[in-house]
């Protein structure tokens, strides 16, 4: 009988406090992406939608909208950690983002185990607090996220 191998997140019991994971592959953030986010999110910042005004600025040319840059580094991590085994996202804290993306830049990811406890409220489950690092392809990092979820707990009879 063939076997069926399902992709799939960690488990909280398989997540390791302080392990780095590289989440694989980068993202490259065009310029269409920037500007199909931008609307989408009724965001009309000039900064993100406007090439001739955002020439006159500091930066020179439009800037990666730094919600998509957040969107997209939580999401490069979750087929690697999360895929089918987050229950909820409880929150984002210390959202930094130390230099600017710009279109044509491609997004790296990486993600530490901040720490992890069981949850008081639900036997299933366990709280993990990720911190979420990501860089351009200079190395720079262009933003750090700190994230807590709602992680399932390993289930008798769950594949590894």
């Amino acid at each position: 009988m063939p076997v069926t191998i399902e992709q799939r997140g960690l488990f909280y019991e398989e997540l390791q406090i302080d392990a780095t994971y590289r989440h694989a592959p980068g993202r490259t953030l065009g310029e269409s992406d920037n500007t199909l986010f931008s609307t989408l999110t009724m965001n009309p910042q000039s900064l993100h939608l406007d090439a001739e005004a955002s020439a006159a600025t500091e930066f020179g040319e439009r800037l990666v909208n730094s919600m998509l840059t957040l969107s997209t580094l939580i999401g490069l991590a979750v087929g690697q950690l999360t895929q089918g085994t987050t229950i909820a996202n409880l929150g984002f804290s210390e959202i930094r983002f130390p230099k600017p993306v710009f279109g044509g830049d491609t997004l790296y990811a990486s993600t530490v185990v901040v720490s992890k406890r069981p949850s008081g409220s639900r036997p299933d489950a366990g709280i993990v607090v990720f911190e979420h690092t990501g860089h351009n392809q200079r190395g720079d990092v262009v933003a750090v996220a700190l994230r807590s979820a709602m992680m399932r707990r390993q289930q008798v009879g769950d594949r590894l």
